[in-house]
C-alpha cells in the first residue's frame, strides 16, 4: 500500500485530505506540524509527503530539506502564498510540485499520481524483478515457483534497492531508511543483509543481482532477457 504523509497544522485541511486520499486507497499518516512529521518519518516508511510551509516547530522548508537528505520520496509544498521567490525557495530546498492554498482536492490527486509514477511507485504492492516477485503487502518473494519469508529487515532491504532499479544506495541512506535515525550500530549491517540476501537469491541471476559500488554502496538490477 502506498503511505502518504500529511503535514499541515491546519487540522481542517488534514481531515479533508485524510479522507480523500482514503477514498482512493492510500494509507495516510498526519503530523501537526514539522517536529512531529520528522519523528513519524524515522517509524514509518512513506512514499509520499504533502507539506505544508507555515508550520510552529520547523516548517515545511526545514521538513523537506531534511527529507531530501535522508529520504527518497516525492514531496509536494502547500502554501498560502503565491510568489515567484517562495516558489523558488520551495524548488530550492527540493519539492517536487507546489500547490497554492486554496486548491481542489482533485487537483492534488492528479499531481500525486504523476508524481507516484515518476517515481515507479504506481503499483508499489507488488515489484516484478523478471520472474522474481516482491509482495510488500503478503511480505512474500516468489520466485522459480518458491515462496520465501525473509527476516523483515532482508524483505525491507531487498524492497527497497528494488522500487528504484539502477539507483545508488549509500550505506548510510539504507540504513536510515530501514533502521531509522536512532540506529545505534554500525553501516557493517547493511553488508550482512545484503550477504545474506544474495545466498537466499544466488540462483536468481538471470531475474536481478545485488551489485556492490565500491566505496559508496549498493544498487539493484534487473537482469535483461
Amino acid at each position: 500500500m502506498i503511505q502518504i504523509l500529511i503535514a499541515d497544522d491546519d487540522a481542517h485541511i488534514r481531515e479533508l485530505l485524510q479522507h480523500t486520499l482514503r477514498t482512493e486507497g492510500y494509507v495516510v499518516f498526519e503530523a501537526a506540524d514539522g517536529e512531529e512529521a520528522s519523528l513519524l518519518l524515522t517509524k514509518t516508511q512513506i512514499h509520499l509527503a504533502v507539506v505544508d510551509v507555515m508550520m510552529p516547530n520547523k516548517d515545511g522548508y526545514q521538513l523537506c530539506e531534511e527529507i531530501r537528505n535522508y529520504y527518497d520520496f516525492p514531496i509536494i509544498l502547500l502554501t498560502a502564498k503565491d510568489q515567484l521567490l517562495d516558489k523558488e525557495k520551495g524548488f530550492s530546498v527540493g519539492t517536487d510540485d507546489y500547490l497554492t492554498k486554496p486548491f481542489e482536492p482533485k487537483e492534488l490527486l492528479f499531481r500525486i499520481k504523476a508524481l507516484l509514477r515518476r517515481y515507479q511507485m504506481v503499483n508499489v504492492e507488488k515489484i516484478r524483478l523478471n520472474e522474481t516477485i516482491i509482495d510488500r503487502k503478503s511480505y512474500e518473494v516468489q520466485s522459480q515457483g518458491k515462496v520465501f519469508m525473509l527476516p523483515m529487515k532482508e524483505f525491507e532491504l531487498l524492497s527497497q534497492l528494488a522500487s528504484y532499479p539502477e539507483r545508488i544506495f549509500t550505506r548510510e541512506e539504507l540504513i536510515h531508511l530501514i533502521w531509522g535515525s536512532d540506529f545505534t550500530g554500525d553501516d557493517r549491517t547493511i553488508d550482512v543483509h545484503i550477504k545474506r540476501l544474495r545466498e537466499r537469491f544466488s540462483d536468481r541471476a538471470d531475474d536481478f543481482i545485488i551489485k556492490t559500488i565500491r566505496g559508496v554502496g549498493y544498487k539493484l538490477e534487473v537482469t535483461k532477457k
